[in-house]
């Protein structure tokens, strides 16, 4: 089963940008949907972006036209690049196949302070 690796979170201010990036244990090239999710204490996981292998994305309303979602499928790793950061976007970041299909990864926090 592949294993999935998040990082690039941080701190950031209000409008700030940060880029994470999934790594894949193992090739991604055959698995259609690829997904980014964030969760917040006392919330369920939400879906906040999600990219085919066709290239085609899909977003949440509360992130269009701020987030981008992509992959490299040569490096088996997919990126969601985040631009003008509101502090509601502070959460755990997870990255995941669309429907999930492989166990959650660590997540990677995102903190954007107002």
């Amino acid at each position: 089963q592949v294993q999935l690796v998040e990082s690039g979170g941080g701190l950031v201010r209000t409008g700030g940008s940060l880029r994470l990036s999934c790594a894949a244990s193992r090739s991604i090239f055959s698995i259609n949907a690829m997904g980014w999710y964030r969760q917040t204490p006392g919330k369920q996981r939400e879906l906040v972006a999600i990219v085919t292998t066709g290239g085609s994305t899909n977003y949440a309303d509360s992130v269009k036209g701020r987030f981008t979602i992509s992959r490299d499928n040569a490096k088996n790793t997919v990126y969601l690049q985040m631009n003008s950061l509101k502090p509601e976007d502070t959460a755990v970041y997870y990255c995941n196949t669309r429907p999930i299909a492989v166990d959650w990864g660590q997540g990677t926090q995102v903190t954007v302070s107002s």
